[in-house]
């Protein structure tokens, strides 16, 4: 059996750290079990699916590296929902119901007084033909719920083993709304049978709803998939992550500077029993994914530890992948420079500000009572600026001076960069060159 997975992202919006991270996983385990990547665009909802959004969805796959095996969009398969709802229909087990949402809520709100569970009664099955047409006489038209058998359904989740749900305790849940437009449940079955999806993998908020799915498989003369229900995400703070997600969006972090290693890193690994450190790659943390290194309570989503991971990505980044990227920032000034400055780097656009010290202007930075250091240190310079350079003048400066450690390093570093603080000068002196560091200790802007 092929392993075959399903993303279903609706183009409605920007995809966000949760949904991307249910993809995510999705990916790694279809890679880690040499299975496939199904993009699936849930595009029902004519009016507020926009083209802009889809190809947000595509760009920040593709971008993360997760690239997918087939795509498809749900609005191009409306005749095979439409046909699976005749089905149903036949087998009497979608039926038409009549109430309006304020006559539901106050059926609810009684049951609840009651001291009820808020069912719904199935009203709608009573009703005869001459009352059906009464009603859509009044104007009124259906929306349609599937009947659930009231039993039992078990099933093995990958993700949190054993579980069971009582059908018998859900509403009829409905497939289809007044206007004929299909809700989410009815084209996901639908399309996971026509598309022999075998694992389904999603968040922990969707258990419940799988009693109901399982049934419309049945119905369908389907068997089901596998299921895996992961925990959600939560913030440092522990609190959900909804009222955050404005700025937590896939575009918002790749617009802010993050690597996309770093994030499907953060994403792979929080909540799980592996270090959060970054992966050599998104396909060396699918080999690596198992369900069993999934913990039970949510993952901390902190931005503090996305920015850790980062930096971890750039100060293990060769000089081969960095420098398309340094070019483009016209800060390519060859791999010495790279090694001497990405120990020191945040974010990738950093290295334009490294470029500057070593390339461009600086003002040094000379305090009235360093001025003997900094004077030893234009009297000392060496002919020739190498590696090795550095030791050399500051052993020098300081047997002159009598000047050491932080009295020492620091005016030499603030002289020559402007800045209190940086890469190795043993690496960055030689990369400056003897006539901007003379200029420099000699207290011009160079």
């Amino acid at each position: 059996m092929t392993v075959r997975v399903r993303f279903a992202p609706s183009p409605t919006g920007r995809l966000h750290v949760g949904n991307i991270r249910t993809g995510l996983i999705n990916w790694l385990f279809a890679r880690a079990q040499g299975g496939q990547f199904v993009l699936r665009i849930d595009d029902t909802d004519l009016e507020r699916s926009t083209k802009e959004y889809e190809q947000g969805i595509e760009t920040d796959l593709t971008w993360l590296g997760m690239v997918w095996d087939e795509k498809h969009s749900q609005s191009a398969r409306f005749p095979l929902y439409r046909e699976a709802m005749e089905r149903l229909k036949a087998a009497g087990r979608l039926y038409p119901c009549y109430e309006t949402g304020e006559e539901l809520d106050r059926r609810r709100k009684v049951q609840l007084s009651r001291g009820q569970p808020p069912v719904y009664d199935r009203a709608a099955l009573k009703l005869t033909e001459a009352e059906r047409a009464a009603l859509e006489a009044e104007g009124r038209r259906p929306h349609w719920r599937f009947r659930l058998e009231g039993k039992r359904v078990k099933w093995e989740d990958l993700a949190r083993g054993a579980c069971e749900v009582d059908t018998a305790s859900m509403s009829d849940p409905v497939l289809i709304r007044e206007d004929g437009a299909f809700l989410y449940t009815l084209p996901s079955v639908v399309d996971d049978i026509d598309m022999a999806i075998t694992h389904v993998i999603r968040g922990e908020d969707h258990v419940t709803n799988t009693g109901a799915q399982i049934e419309i498989f049945e119905a369908l003369g389907a068997k089901s998939p596998q299921f895996a229900h992961t925990t959600l995400l939560v913030g440092a703070d522990g609190e959900g992550l909804s009222k955050r997600l404005g700025s937590l969006s896939i575009m918002d972090l790749r617009e802010g500077g993050y690597e996309p290693l770093a994030i499907v890193s953060h994403l792979a690994r929080i909540g799980t029993s592996d270090p959060l450190e970054p992966g050599e790659s998104i396909e060396a943390l699918a080999a690596a994914f198992t369900f069993g290194k999934m913990a039970r309570h949510p993952g901390r989503y902190d931005q503090a530890d996305l920015a850790r991971l980062n930096a971890a990505v750039l100060h293990a980044m060769d000089y081969s992948q960095a420098q398309p990227r340094l070019a483009n920032l016209g800060a390519d000034l060859g791999e010495l420079f790279w090694l001497a400055i990405r120990a020191n780097l945040g974010l990738f656009s950093g290295a334009s500000n490294w470029a500057r010290v070593v390339g461009g202007t600086v003002e040094p930075l000379i305090a009235e009572e360093d001025r003997p250091v900094i004077a030893a240190a234009l009297d000392l310079l060496p002919a020739e600026l190498d590696g090795g350079s550095w030791s050399v003048l500051t052993n020098a400066v300081k047997e002159r001076t009598g000047a050491k450690g932080k009295g020492l390093f620091m005016p030499l570093r603030r002289a020559l960069t402007g800045l209190d603080h940086g890469p190795e000068m043993a690496m960055l002196l030689p990369l400056i060159g003897r006539e901007k560091a003379a200029r420099r200790l000699a207290g011009e802007t160079a």
